[in-house]
C-alpha cells in the first residue's frame, strides 16, 4: 500500500501548481481553441443479453477458475509475495485465489473517476452512464491514399495527434495511435508522450511497454501538471493487456504497479481471440474474462487501495479456415454486451468496442464491421472506448482516411445517446396543430425554431444531387476523407501551453534519450 496522498473527489480536482508568467498568458490569449463535444452522457438503456441466472453461473465459474485453476504471475517474485500476504495460495508462479477474495479486494476500486486534461475544459468522467471516445492504439503500419501502406513514423504519429485534437467528437488523445518505427524502441515513448502533451490539450495515455517507461510517463506528467496534482488526481489512463489465457507478465504488471501507486488509471484488459486465447463459446469466454479481470483489478488494489481501474474486454472471433481475426460478428457482440453486465455488477468502469474491422481498405467491409462495433459499444454500456477511430486491417494499420471517417461517424453515437426528447418542444403538438391535414412542415414555426439542431448531419458525407456530385468529380468517401485530412492538418494550430513547461518537457526528453544507446528490440 502506498503512502501517497488519497485521491480527491472527482468533482473537485486539486489546484494545479504550475509555472506561469506573461508568456504563458499571452500564449493562452492568442491560441485558437477547437470545438470538442463533451463526453457522452447516455439517456438510453443498456442492452442486456444475460439473465440473472446466467450471470450468477458465470460469476461462480470465474471464482472456480481463480480458486482451483489459478493465474500465472510470471517473473514477478514481489508480486507473488504480495499475493501471499493478501491470502492467496502460491505454488511456483501459480496463484490460486480463494473464493470471494478477489471480489473483496476489487471493492476499493472507484466506480467512476475524473481524468484531468491539461485544459480543464477537456476533463472526462469515466464510469457511470458516460462514454469517452479515444482513437486507435498500437498499429505498426499506417495507410493513406497517397502513400499506401507503410511502416509508421514519428511524423505520422504527430499528424494523428493533431487530427485527434481537431476532431469534434473525440474526447481523448489516446496513446500509441501508431507505432513510430523510425525511433528506437527504448526512446519512442518519450516522443509520443511529448506529442500528446504539446500538440493536444485533451487527456492522454501513458506508456506500458516497460516499467521504467511507465515511470517516465509519471515524471513527464509531474512537469506538465505539477507533482502534487498528479498524486491527488488522475491525469493518465494506461492499457494493461493480460496474456490470455490466465497469464500476467512482469512487464505489464510492472507498469500497472507504477501507475497504481501513483494514482493513475489502468485498463485491465484480457486480449481475447475466441478459439485461440479463450474458448469458442460465449459463456466460457466470459468466464475467463471475468476471472482475469478480477485478478488484475484485485492486484491493483493490493498495490494501492482506491487506485482507479477500468474493466477491459478486447474480443474478436477467429476465422477457422485462415486463423485471421474477424470483427463486427454476433459472437463478439454477445460477449461485449455480457461483459458490460458483469462490469456493472462489479461496480467498475468498462472499456470495450471500437471501430473494429478486418478490411484492408476503408471500404464497404470496413464500414459495415465498424458500424456494428461502434453501435454495440454504445449499447453495451462502455465507458471508455479505445480504437474509436482509425482502425484498419485487424489493428495492424492506422488509416488517415478512416480516422476522419470514423471520427465523423462518432457524432451519431452522441446524438443517439441523447434519447428521445419528451419535452413540450419534443412533442411538437403546436406544429401538428399549425400544419393540420394535408399541409407540410417546412415553413411552420416549430421547424424554423429547430431546423439547425433537429437532425445530425455528417461533416464529411456528400448529400448533393447527382448532377452536382458528378460535376465536382464524382468523389467517393475515401476521396473526401483524403481532402479532409489535408484541410485539417493545414489549418491546425497548437493549443496554448506555458513555454516554460514545454521547454522543461523537451529538456527531459532530450536528456533521457541522450542517457542511453538506441535499442530496436
Amino acid at each position: 500500500m502506498s503512502d501517497a496522498a488519497a485521491p480527491v473527489s472527482p468533482s473537485a480536482p486539486a489546484r494545479r501548481t504550475r509555472g506561469g508568467g506573461g508568456a504563458a498568458r499571452r500564449a493562452e490569449r492568442t491560441a485558437v481553441s477547437v470545438e470538442t463535444a463533451k463526453y457522452i452522457e447516455r439517456n438510453v438503456p443498456n442492452y442486456e443479453v444475460l439473465t440473472e441466472e446466467a450471470l450468477q453461473v458465470i460469476e461462480a465459474n470465474a471464482e472456480t477458475v481463480l480458486a482451483e485453476i489459478g493465474i500465472n504471475f510470471v517473473d514477478n517474485p514481489e508480486g507473488l509475495e504480495r499475493w501471499k500476504a493478501a491470502g492467496a495460495t502460491v505454488e511456483g508462479e501459480r496463484v490460486r485465489i480463494p473464493r470471494g477474495l478477489a471480489r473483496k479486494l476489487c471493492a476499493t476500486a472507484p466506480s467512476q473517476f475524473t481524468q484531468c486534461a491539461r485544459n480543464p475544459e477537456r476533463n472526462v468522467e469515466i464510469g457511470g452512464k458516460n462514454l469517452v471516445l479515444a482513437p486507435v492504439y498500437g498499429p505498426p503500419f499506417v495507410r493513406d491514399a497517397e502513400g499506401g501502406r507503410r511502416y509508421a513514423t514519428m511524423a505520422d504519429f504527430e499528424k494523428f495527434v493533431k487530427l485527434g485534437y481537431m476532431s469534434k467528437w473525440l474526447h481523448h488523445s489516446g496513446g500509441t495511435v501508431c507505432e513510430p518505427t523510425d525511433v528506437a524502441v527504448n526512446k519512442r515513448h518519450l516522443d509520443m508522450l511529448l506529442a500528446h502533451m504539446v500538440y493536444s490539450d485533451k487527456p492522454f495515455m501513458g506508456s506500458v511497454t516497460e516499467p521504467s517507461r511507465a515511470q517516465d510517463s509519471v515524471d513527464m506528467c509531474n512537469i506538465l501538471f505539477g507533482e502534487e496534482f498528479v498524486q491527488n488526481n488522475t491525469v493518465m489512463t494506461s492499457l494493461i493487456n493480460i496474456n490470455s489465457p490466465l497469464t500476467f507478465d512482469s512487464i505489464m504488471m510492472g507498469a500497472l504497479e507504477v501507475f497504481a501507486k501513483n494514482n493513475q488509471a489502468s485498463i485491465i484488459s484480457p486480449f481475447i481471440v475466441g478459439g485461440a486465447m479463450a474458448p469458442v463459446s460465449i459463456a466460457g469466454t466470459l468466464t475467463q474474462v471475468l476471472a482475469e479481470v478480477l485478478a488484475g483489478v484485485a492486484y491493483s488494489q493490493i498495490i494501492r487501495p482506491g487506485a482507479p481501474v477500468i474493466m477491459g474486454t478486447f474480443v474478436t472471433s477467429i476465422d477457422m479456415n485462415s486463423g485471421a481475426p474477424t470483427f463486427g460478428t454476433p459472437e463478439a457482440a454477445h460477449i461485449t454486451y455480457g461483459a458490460g453486465q458483469l462490469a456493472r455488477r462489479l461496480g467498475l468502469p468498462y472499456r470495450s468496442a471500437g471501430s473494429f474491422c478486418g478490411s484492408k481498405l476503408p471500404d464497404a467491409q470496413a464500414a459495415y464491421e465498424t458500424a456494428n462495433s461502434l453501435q454495440m459499444g454504445l449499447l453495451s454500456g462502455v465507458n471508455f472506448m479505445l480504437h474509436a477511430c482509425g482502425w484498419l486491417e485487424g489493428g495492424l494499420v492506422a488509416s488517415f482516411e478512416k480516422f476522419v471517417m470514423d471520427a465523423d461517424q462518432l457524432g451519431t453515437l452522441h446524438h443517439f445517446a441523447r434519447g428521445v426528447d419528451m419535452s413540450d418542444n419534443g412533442q411538437a403538438m403546436g406544429a401538428i396543430a399549425e400544419v393540420g391535414p394535408g399541409g407540410h412542415y417546412l415553413g411552420c414555426e416549430h421547424t424554423q425554431a429547430n431546423f439547425k439542431t433537429a437532425f445530425w448531419r455528417s461533416d464529411l458525407f456528400d448529400y448533393k444531387p447527382f448532377e452536382t456530385w458528378d460535376e465536382e468529380g464524382a468523389r467517393d468517401t475515401q476521396t473526401l476523407a483524403t481532402a479532409r485530412v489535408k484541410k485539417m492538418l493545414d489549418t491546425y494550430q497548437q493549443p496554448a501551453l506555458d513555454p516554460e513547461i514545454e521547454s522543461k518537457l523537451r529538456a527531459f526528453v532530450a536528456e533521457k534519450k541522450a542517457s542511453m544507446p538506441d535499442s530496436f528490440s
